[in-house]
């Protein structure tokens, strides 16, 4: 697609150009996986190419943050090249194929949405939601509201997402605001176990106080009861995240890339007065990063 071309939103690709365009992805996948193709795409299984599944989806997703469509682009055919390649291997393997794949997500899509290719009314998302998760209830036969959740999911995304479907059925507090007096609870409860009789010390947030080096749990059932609260207290934050309608893992991935960043910026700072991290203190790395904060702020 041109770049300057616009299109009614809707609007499907050129089919000449889609299928020359999709043919030769095919093809080149398919010599790839051939006897005189490439000897690593021939050696893969299903199995061996997830973690490169998995790394290309976050890589996608930092495209995506950048708002670099070249960079979208690009990591949205890596992502497409897997689902190809995933394909072609089931084939090799007499498991199925990539018409296989493409039929079944073309009928799941028409079959879910029975508002646009059907006769059913859905006038909002909710209304979308209900009869997605109706259909897909009668679909898989499922047991559980949780039933088909992938197990492998970033533990922050699946608390949210444990929370949603709950809340589906209306297992959820009635208003969004008791989320802070749960979270209060929660915290109670974990300086319960951390502290002697549950109070929180008062200690300001300063870089210029001495270090006290932290001590480990060594009580195995107390450090197991921790482990449980700050849990609870992770539960609820993605909880609060999803009542206001926020990606609790999109927003933990940006507050990583924040500090990453500027920590970075301290670092080359650093670099060009001929001195690391390990050379200055700790106060002297608060003085670079709060000026790599303000350089961001003007930006």
């Amino acid at each position: 697609m041109n770049p300057t071309e616009t299109r009614p939103p809707g609007t499907p690709p050129d089919p000449e150009r889609l299928h020359s365009t999709w043919q030769k992805l095919v093809d080149v996948v398919a010599r790839l996986r051939s006897p005189t193709g490439c000897p690593w795409d021939r050696e893969q299984t299903l199995e061996t190419i997830k973690p490169y599944t998995l790394e290309e989806t976050y890589e996608l997703l930092e495209a995506i943050d950048s708002g670099n469509d070249v960079e979208i682009v690009e990591e949205l055919g890596d992502v497409l090249l897997q689902v190809v390649l995933d394909s072609q291997i089931g084939a090799d393997e007499g498991r199925f194929d990539l018409i296989d794949v493409t039929e079944r997500i073309t009928q799941k899509l028409i079959a879910r949405h029975p508002h646009v290719f059907g006769d059913v009314e859905a006038r909002t998302a909710a209304e979308v939601k209900q009869h997605w998760d109706r259909i897909k209830q009668q679909e898989k036969q499922r047991e559980s509201i949780f039933d088909g959740l992938p197990a492998a999911l970033p533990a922050l995304a699946r608390a949210a997402r444990i929370a949603d479907k709950a809340a589906r059925v209306g297992y959820d507090f009635p208003s969004r605001d008791m989320l802070f007096d749960k979270l209060r609870e929660e915290l109670d409860e974990l300086a319960q176990e951390l502290f002697p009789n549950g109070v929180i010390p008062v200690v300001a947030a300063t870089v210029d106080a001495p270090v006290i080096a932290d001590e480990s749990i060594t009580d195995a059932a107390l450090r197991d009861r921790v482990e449980g609260e700050l849990g609870d207290v992770l539960f609820v934050l993605a909880n609060i995240a999803r009542r206001w309608h926020i990606n609790p893992e999109e927003a933990l991935r940006r507050s990583n890339a924040k500090f990453e960043r500027r920590v970075r910026y301290i670092e080359a700072a650093l670099r060009q007065q001929g001195k690391t991290l390990r050379d200055v203190t700790l106060a002297e790395m608060e003085v670079l990063y709060q000026a790599g904060k303000k350089q961001e702020s003007r930006e």
